[in-house]
């Protein structure tokens, strides 16, 4: 009769294999798409996950500035930063930020907060790339592409469902 393995197989940093997904946002919600894309980024998605290494994959978001937002969430939704002056919290709704300068920002944020905070979760961010337009510069990668839309019927946005 066979042996049974009786320990838990931890994974070395070493033996960390990272592939490269590509998502594209255009129409998605916000907080499945960035719930998926955490998921990948920690590598829970893996059969070896084990929680104190780096072994997600680097996740690729592709026309960030499209994603969806249910509800009034793009009115109401405020994100606050605090210049370090005395009085000095700002505001600025998701609205405001996906018309502005940088409207990538409100999916690297909404990801950032599902990670675990501290030196593995500031790691684990280095390898995620979001793009505001559907061209990306890591093609050399070949990286597979992550239907998250399919995942779900409720990832899509209202908009994206009347539209089809």
């Amino acid at each position: 009769m066979p042996q049974l393995q009786r320990e838990t197989r931890s994974l070395k940093p070493a033996e960390v294999k990272k592939a490269w997904v590509v998502v594209d946002a255009e129409g998605l919600v916000l907080g499945r798409l960035a719930s998926i894309i955490a998921n990948r980024l920690r590598g829970k998605h893996k059969p070896q996950f084990t929680p104190h290494v780096d072994g997600g994959d680097h996740v690729i978001v592709v026309n960030a500035g499209k994603v969806h937002l249910t509800g009034q969430k793009t009115e109401q939704k405020i994100f606050y930063w605090h210049t370090g002056y005395p009085g000095g919290i700002k505001e600025r709704s998701v609205r405001a930020l996906l018309d502005g300068k940088h409207p990538e920002r409100v999916v690297e944020k909404a990801v950032e907060r599902m990670i675990t905070r501290g030196p593995l979760g500031r790691a684990q961010m280095k390898n995620l790339h979001v793009y505001v337009g559907p061209e990306h510069p890591h093609a050399g990668q070949q990286p597979a592409a992550l239907d998250v839309a399919a995942m779900n019927r409720k990832n899509i946005g209202i908009s994206a469902k009347k539209a089809a």
